[in-house]
């Protein structure tokens, strides 16, 4: 199905989700793909690992007291088609990665989930892989519950991939499977 044109390099995208942002807030961001992607010579990105990183206030801390008013949940998504600043339901195909932090501040606990969704696709083949082909990458933060505190708090995807080259079939097979999700 596909050959790796290039070794194994990350990708990153930081959202900044501002101080005081209420629940239901989404702050959305973008990866540039387009110096990876090439169509006619069948150019794509194999993904082989998602990561959320959870910072907070102006330190970068990681501590969950700071990062919310009260109880919350925080969730991000990383997808291929462009949600707006909203999450996707989880039988979309556009979806790559999720995770999530439930946050009982009445408790001082934490719960950082992956929603149970394969995140790392693993790198013994790239048939593992979850091939892109569109040329940006979409990245969604947000909140739900209480507010963001009184610092900004910033969500970051590390997207680990290489770019591979794909025949035409494939390539042509994970457009249409791509413009069928987006309609």
């Amino acid at each position: 199905m596909a050959t790796a044109k290039t070794g194994t390099f990350y990708l990153t995208e930081t959202v900044t989700i501002p101080a005081a942002t209420g629940s239901g807030g989404r702050i959305q961001g973008t990866i540039d793909l387009g110096a990876y992607v090439n169509a006619p010579t069948g150019q794509a990105i194999a993904i082989d690992q998602v990561d959320f990183i959870w910072q907070s206030s102006a330190d970068y801390g990681q501590s969950l007291g700071n990062m919310v008013a009260g109880n919350a949940a925080l969730g991000a998504q990383l997808t291929d088609l462009n949600p707006g600043t909203g999450f996707v339901r989880a039988d979309n195909q556009s979806l790559i990665a999720s995770g999530g932090i439930s946050i009982d501040q009445s408790q001082n606990l934490g719960t950082h989930v992956q929603d149970l969704y394969p995140d790392n696709f693993g790198t013994a083949s790239l048939s593992e892989s979850f091939m892109v082909v569109n040329d940006t990458l979409y990245l969604v933060g947000g909140v739900d519950g209480a507010a963001i505190s009184a610092s900004d708090l910033f969500v970051t995807a590390r997207v680990r991939c290489r770019v591979v080259k794909l025949g035409q079939k494939d390539w042509v097979a994970i457009a249409l499977q791509a413009t069928a999700s987006d309609s």
